[in-house]
């Protein structure tokens, strides 16, 4: 079986849309850069089109058009941080509302919606996504968001987007459906297209993809939604430098050709492992050992370079392993060009407590790698080093 036939002309629309040179007196082919944080204006409160930086300005504006078009949306905001992101579609709700998310998801959202959002009076119930019925389930009469992440962050289970979207709206047509599209890039998944509401991004993975930015992004079709955020946007004042923008707009125009030689490496990769015999399983969305395969196949166009595997042995051996690496680095974060490997327990979901954790499966022996543009051979020799050294017989 295969993915879902891609859109042909996504790259046309990564390279074109929001890049007119006509709009710039100098017609430049690459836009250029406005670090101005202030605009000149006619007279009082007579400008035209840009008053001051943070409620406006021409390189964010490109990028956010251009990140539009690849989700199929209408608008797209962008913020200073993935978290900036999360913490400014929280501020669509109110004190007593309620949110049901997904259990398994990127540590820093857990520790914000447990931490922070719940010292607003925002309370979240957290459920395995991967049934909608759990999700039904834990809606309420003041539950306002719903917050999946799919592939999930680190065990990379699969949610069901479509069927979670009908049991919301169902459930109460009101309720807005977050769906974190950070593993996928809007190349590989687009939530839009499933029936989320919210298409959310870090946008310093993927989609910048040279580990050089930090940044997030929601696109929405919804004009009530997109004109909240974009009031909060100035209000809050979560934004962007200029300069940021301006790195993910150039990064976007190679996205395709990166993701499609992140998932061939990663599929390289994975089945590789797959045989290893100091792994003990792979999770990897593209493989048919996923359990959640079948759905991958309905509304993924493909997946990117991230693999989970759990290795023979516990935390002294995980040590040992991530330790012996060479050209892959121990890092957090991924989707950039390098391969990146992490220890989720200790590292990236340190903040969710043990118990937690382990119950995720977010265990002592679970590595994270997100495979990067290397030659997969180089890649793969590294890994065969490193957990020759970390289990011995292997």
């Amino acid at each position: 079986m295969a993915f879902r036939e891609n859109d042909s002309s996504f790259a046309t629309k990564a390279l074109h849309v929001g890049q007119d040179a006509d709009q710039w007196e100098s017609n430049a082919v690459v836009p250029p850069i406005s670090m101005s944080t202030t605009f000149k204006q006619q007279g009082p409160a007579d400008f035209k089109k840009f008053e001051y930086g943070r409620s406006g300005n021409p390189t964010r504006n490109t990028l956010e058009a251009c990140l539009a078009s690849l989700d199929g949306a209408k608008h797209s905001i962008t913020f200073a941080s993935g978290l900036a992101a999360t913490t400014t579609v929280t501020h669509l709700l109110n004190a007593g509302d309620h949110i049901v998310s997904m259990d398994d998801l990127y540590g820093g959202t857990n520790r914000y919606f447990r931490k922070v959002a719940s010292r607003m009076n925002i309370e979240t119930s957290f459920v395995d996504a991967t049934d909608p019925e759990r999700v039904k389930a834990a809606i309420r009469p003041n539950t306002k968001m719903v917050w999946i992440e799919t592939p999930t962050n680190p065990t990379l289970k699969v949610v069901d987007v479509r069927a979670v979207a009908d049991v919301v709206k169902k459930a109460n047509p009101d309720i807005f459906l977050v769906v974190d599209n950070t593993f996928e890039s809007a190349y590989f998944q687009r939530p839009l297209e499933l029936g989320a509401d919210i298409a959310y991004y870090s946008l310093t993975k993927y989609m910048n993809g040279h580990t050089d930015v930090i940044m997030g992004a929601v696109s929405t079709n919804n004009e009530d939604l997109h004109e909240r955020l974009r009031f909060l946007q100035n209000a809050i004042g979560p934004v962007p430098s200029p300069f940021d923008c301006y790195m993910v707009n150039r990064s976007l125009k190679t996205l395709k050709v990166r993701m499609e030689e992140h998932q061939r490496n990663s599929l390289a990769v994975g089945r590789w492992l797959e045989k290893h015999p100091a792994i003990l399983s792979v999770r990897h969305p593209g493989l048919p050992s996923h359990p959640q395969h079948h759905i991958v196949l309905k509304q993924c166009y493909g997946h990117s370079g991230m693999i989970s595997f759990y290795l023979k042995g516990e935390l002294e051996e995980s040590r040992k392993f991530l330790s012996a690496l060479k050209l892959i680095t121990l890092a957090e974060s991924l989707g950039g060009y390098e391969s990146l490997a992490e220890l989720p327990y200790l590292m990236t979901h340190a903040s969710i407590e043990e118990k937690e954790r382990v119950a995720l499966g977010v265990t002592n022996n679970l590595i994270r790698i997100s495979v990067g543009l290397e030659n997969a051979d180089d890649i793969i020799a590294d890994l065969d080093q490193a957990l020759r050294a970390a289990v011995p017989g292997c």
